[in-house]
């Protein structure tokens, strides 16, 4: 249990003995939401909470003088060394060491499961993401909705929630009847149609077809053709570089439970039955043109059209369908994660759930900003393959190649994805992301955890120490102030994974991991500066050195360094990043870090 959480518990009981005593009343204290959280910059104590504040008011106390009557049953409380009142109400508290030994202790006793719900205790949820057309390959503007997709349903899977994860293949309508065309086109040496494709891949589409399943080319076998053009876009064109839909997310560290197809819904008959469903609820009409408009309403006030003149239905029809077909397999949340672009898109679908009677409620729809790249400090507008359009694989590739390592893409982009909060653009700087050194930021944050790594391994490797239990006489010997205030840190990693799951902002692990790996550099920095270290030094171990040798301070710290480097394990985990224990460095606890030095 962190701090945060204990001070909260410790105030339940405080404000209780306040409503018995009369000094407050219960309604008030129901009603009123207050903040527990650690000090501002260069406050004091290691909780401050602002009850007295916000229970002024609508206590009709001063408040002061309702500070004061909380702090006095606060310092009643256990594990409780200190409160003080501070400012025109906030209450500072700061807690005995033992609260600290008891939350480290709570962190090495989890391991891996420390700040992790108990499985399958919440919704069962859908997150839809990426969906991209299979048209072509994906580019990296929707990379970042393959990451964001991923993280928040890695956030919902460890706060309690059975997830699944689909991709929407939209393999049905114009587009992908343009694609194959274009393919016929190209084999036969033509121009693509009008609207067709032209890229690279058309070409290696119609090569691989006229080698493997020439017939498919003739006129008369048009959907057969178009179902071999999706499938090869998917899982990739044989004897090709080009990596399919599929292979490509795998490089990304992505994974579906369920594949739908568009098409599928259309052959199956789902998509006239829900048309029948919306007109059997008057939200059907036709125009004077003969085409036919879902009657949206609310704040959609705009009719949208489901099926054409021509009598062909829209993609927006199928997407009713869709969503209808997502709530009948038994999904009590779905979330959408889309592009920007489709935010006009958002009101239309939630008016036809609606109208098919689904709560709004169970439709959310996460928007994500654009992604732009650069290289050398410039805008880079150009890919190798598709001229102004930029593949993810081909970012990866250079990636890879340039670190020598086949995950340094994938962790790279994973990374830059997730490190703005998903409602602003990015900028993807891919000389700075092949970079080795601390100012590459995926660099610094993984050479955090590495670092750890080296630590234990060091200890291990050269004096024999192994990470050991916690006893109460151990954990008295971590008294340093930046270790204590390391723990506390700790301590608020399971608030941060569950605030970060409810506002599906994986951005907040990131900022954790960031801050934590800061306060490791400065915790190692100044204890450098106090002439101090985690580990015996070489320069100490002269004759008669294990006589000075304080032992049990080091197998202390050995704790304290397992407990950090398991949250960080954690951290990267549920972004998706490879925690490294070796990043190619001098292996090394005496070294100067790398990052900040």
């Amino acid at each position: 249990m962190g701090l945060e959480q204990k001070l909260s518990d410790i105030l339940d009981i405080a404000l209780a003995d306040l409503v018995a005593s009369g000094e407050l009343a219960r309604e008030v204290v129901a009603k009123t939401r207050y903040s527990v959280e650690p000090p501002r910059k260069g406050g004091s104590g290691d909780c401050a909470t602002n009850v007295a504040l916000v229970l002024a008011k609508p206590a009709g106390k001063n408040p002061r003088e309702l500070a004061a009557l909380v702090a006095e049953r606060l310092r009643l409380a256990p594990l409780v060394a200190q409160v003080e009142v501070a400012g025109p109400g906030f209450i500072n508290v700061t807690f005995e060491q033992a609260a600290f030994y008891a939350l480290l202790r709570e962190v090495l006793e989890a391991g891996d499961a420390y700040g992790r719900g108990r499985a399958a205790t919440g919704q069962r949820v859908m997150v839809e993401f990426v969906s991209a057309n299979p048209t072509g390959p994906l580019l990296i503007s929707h990379g970042r909705g393959a990451v964001l997709g991923d993280v928040v349903a890695r956030l919902l899977e460890v706060t309690g929630h059975l997830v699944t994860r689909e991709y929407y293949i939209n393999d049905f309508g114009n587009q992908v009847r343009l694609l194959s065309a274009s393919v016929r086109a190209a084999a036969r040496g033509e121009q693509p149609p009008e609207g067709g494709y032209g890229g690279f891949y058309v070409k290696e589409l119609a090569d691989s077809i006229t080698a493997r399943r020439p017939a498919l080319l003739s006129d008369e076998r048009n959907a057969e053709l178009t179902r071999e053009c999706i499938l090869l876009m998917l899982e990739g064109i044989p004897g090709s570089e080009l990596l399919g839909i599929r292979e490509t997310l795998r490089k990304m560290g992505i994974s579906f439970d369920v594949w739908t197809s568009e098409d599928g819904l259309h052959r199956w008959g789902k998509v006239e039955r829900t048309l029948e469903r919306l007109a059997a609820r008057d939200r059907i009409a036709t125009q004077e043109d003969g085409s036919v408009v879902f009657v949206t309403g609310g704040d959609d006030d705009k009719d949208r059209v489901v099926r054409k003149r021509d009598g062909d239905t829209t993609y927006f029809a199928s997407d009713i369908a869709y969503h209808d077909d997502k709530y009948s397999r038994g999904f009590e949340h779905v979330i959408d994660v889309w592009g920007a672009d489709h935010h006009g898109y958002v009101a239309r679908v939630h008016a036809a759930m609606e109208a098919l009677g689904h709560s709004p409620k169970q439709l959310e729809i996460l928007l994500f900003q654009l992604v732009s790249l650069m290289r050398d400090g410039k805008p880079f507008r150009m890919g190798k393959r598709l001229g102004n359009l930029i593949t993810i694989q081909e970012v990866l590739e250079e990636i890879d190649a340039a670190v020598g390592n086949p995950h340094a893409g994938r962790d790279a982009v994973r990374y830059f994805y997730l490190s703005r909060k998903q409602d602003t653009p990015i900028t993807l700087d891919v000389e700075l992301a092949k970079k080795q050194r601390s100012e590459n930021p995926v660099f610094y944050i993984q050479y955090g955890h590495a670092r750890l790594c080296s630590i234990l391994r060091k200890a291990e490797d050269r004096f024999g120490l192994v990470v050991p239990r916690l006893t109460d006489a151990l954990a008295a010997r971590i008294q340093h102030p930046l270790e204590l205030a390391l723990v506390a840190r700790l301590g608020r990693y399971p608030t941060v994974i569950v605030e970060a799951a409810e506002q599906r902002d994986p951005h907040k692990i990131v900022v954790y991991l960031e801050e934590l790996a800061q306060a490791f550099q400065s915790y190692y920095t100044q204890l450098r500066q106090e002439g101090d270290s985690i580990l015996p030094r070489d320069r100490e171990c002269t004759d008669g050195w294990q006589a000075r040798w304080d032992k049990d301070k080091t197998l202390a710290r050995l704790a304290w360094v397992q407990a950090i480097r398991t949250v960080y394990s954690s951290g990267l985990a549920l972004l998706g990043l490879e925690a490294p224990e070796r990043m190619g460095q001098r292996d090394d606890e005496e070294e100067e870090v790398v990052a900040g030095a």
